[in-house]
Formats: C-alpha cells, structure tokens, sequence
C-alpha cells in the first residue's frame, strides 16, 4: 500500500482481525458456510477422503507447513498450496489449478477428497531440480533509444514503515523489496541502466524518492508495492498514475497491464490517484500494486520466489515493451 505510515487503529484493526480469525476458525468448531466448503469434525473420515499427509505421499511430496490457513507439499521440483477454509484454492507451482472442496477434520488430521489426486498430478513438474516459473514468450530484443535507457526502481515503505501487513504477519515492505531486486536484474539484463531508491531495508521519505529519479533525470520510474483490504476477498494487482500524468506515463500503465493480464493476475485496471511519488517526479511515473497481502491466496503467493520472478519478468516485459 501506498499509505506512509499505519495508524494505531489500523494496527489495532488488523490486531482485532487476526484474534477473531482465530476464534472463529481455532477456537470455536467450524461452522459450514452456506454455499461453500467448510471444514466440519468427524469421528471418522468419509470413505472417498484421504489425509493431507497421504494425498502429499501419494504424489511423491511431504507436508512442508501444516495447519490454518494452508498445508504446504514439497518435493525438489514441486510446491503446493492448499487453502484450508472457504472457498479454499489450491495451488501448483504459482498456479490456481483447483478448489480444496469440502475438508473434514478427523481428531486433529484433516481429510480432503481423494479426486485432488487427479487435479493436482497433472500439473507437477518432474525431475529433480527446484522448480522454476513456466517461461513467458520473450519479448523483441530491445535497444535503449537515446534518453530512453535509464529506470528507477522504488520498492515502497522500508525501515520504520512496514507498508501493509499480510495475513500470514509478512511485511509489505520486504515482499515489495525481493520483487524490485527480480525487476532490477531482469532490465539490468537487457541493457537497460537500472536506479533503485532503495536496496535495503531503509526508510525513505516520498519526496525523496522523487528527487532521487529527478537528480538522475530518469526517463522512467517504477514505484512497487502490494495493496490490502478490509475484506480478504479483493484479490488482483492496479496500476496507478497520476491524476495530470503524461501520455507516456499512460502508454507505460496500459503496456504493465497488459503484460501483467497475460501472465494470469486478476486486473483491477489503470487507475489514477495523485500519489507523491507519482506527482512529484518529473519524467513518467507509474505505481504498480502487485497484489492483494489481505488475501490469504495472493498473500502465499506473494512469498512464493517463483511467483515474484513471474511478476517482475512481466513489469519488465511492460516496460521494454512501452519505451
């Protein structure tokens, strides 16, 4: 999020938030929401259920993190993610590939439908080696046109100001700053003269770093974060120019969306909303939430290295593309 700092309610909010998660989903016996699968207690498992560990056996993984709100399976080359509640999501390697469907809890194991085997199988990878993100089609081989080669990378908050705070208690600031470092790479890479406000975990004020992209007269700059939301439903990534912003400003926005879109995130739009960052710099400037840490699905998938190559690869593709 965009906001500097978090005031003591909202602090207090998601404090609040997080005890009532754990009554309502620890505490208490689950409830069956109307509609969707909810975990529900049995003396004994349904006939065509199996445990979390065997599903994990069964497909040549072992249970890595277990509990609410996911169970993780691991092998060499393969990460799955089960979503252990409502509206649960499974994913396979950074893919939504399927719905966890009803989950039973059996004395403290939980049993989910033996059919996963079948949905999941079909999407591991092989092989030995640790998994890496699909490839995305490379882009055109680019060439910096005169005044058009120098990019300034800002991973937002940092220091004292942690930015948003996932559902899991991740901070925005480190997420947004591991995705920077991904994109930094990805345009140094491809030739392309590479300025960040920041490369640890240091706190900047907002007009600083404008000034920083106005002193190296950059023809870009790039501000990342992550968003959040009271309700854990809205899910996707945004991106944000300023309110009087230019026609280049506008093209960059349009071509990370597009880039953004084809690798599978929800799209929430180009937006435009009058951020320091954004109005103080002079050359084009574009903020990108890159998603939703308030989401349980997009909060997990945000911590996933693999996940955050896949976001950078597809800013860095928007911004080649646009210049």
């Amino acid at each position: 999020m965009v906001n500097k700092t978090i005031s003591l309610k909202r602090l207090i909010g998601w404090v609040g938030w997080a005890v009532l998660t754990i009554a309502l989903t620890g505490c208490q016996g689950p409830t069956q929401t109307s509609g969707n699968p909810a975990i529900r207690k049995s003396s004994t498992p349904p006939s065509y259920m199996l445990s979390v560990n065997d599903l994990g056996s069964r497909l040549g993984l072992s249970v890595a993190t277990a509990g609410n709100p996911y169970y993780e399976l691991k092998n060499a080359s393969n990460r799955v993610l089960l979503f252990m509640y409502e509206n649960g999501k499974v994913y396979v390697n950074g893919d939504s590939v399927a719905s966890v469907g009803p989950v039973v809890d059996v004395n403290g194991t939980y049993y989910v439908s033996e059919i996963l085997l079948s949905q999941i199988r079909p999407y591991l990878q092989s092989g030995q080696s640790t998994w890496t993100p699909t490839p995305q089609p490379s882009p055109t081989p680019w060439t910096p046109r005169t005044g058009a080669g120098r990019v300034v990378i800002d991973p937002g908050h940092g220091g004292k100001d942690p930015g948003a705070i996932s559902y899991l208690g991740h901070y925005e600031k480190d997420i947004v700053l591991q995705i920077s470092r991904r994109l930094a790479s990805i345009l140094q890479r491809r030739g392309v003269e590479v300025i960040m406000t920041r490369r640890d975990d240091t706190f900047i004020e907002l007009e600083e770093r404008a000034a920083i992209a106005n002193r190296a007269e950059a023809d870009l700059f790039v501000s990342i974060h992550a968003d959040s939301h009271n309700d854990r439903v809205h899910q996707g990534f945004t991106v944000y120019v300023a309110r009087s912003a230019s026609d280049t400003s506008r093209q960059v926005g349009r071509s990370l969306e597009n880039t953004l879109s084809r690798i599978g995130i929800p799209s929430k739009g180009l937006r435009s909303a009058d951020y320091r960052v954004l109005v103080q710099t002079r050359c084009p400037a574009v903020l990108v939430e890159t998603g939703f840490l308030s989401n349980p699905n997009e909060a997990a998938m945000l911590l996933d290295g693999g996940y955050q190559e896949r976001i950078a690869s597809a800013i860095a593709e928007g911004i080649i593309n646009a210049l």
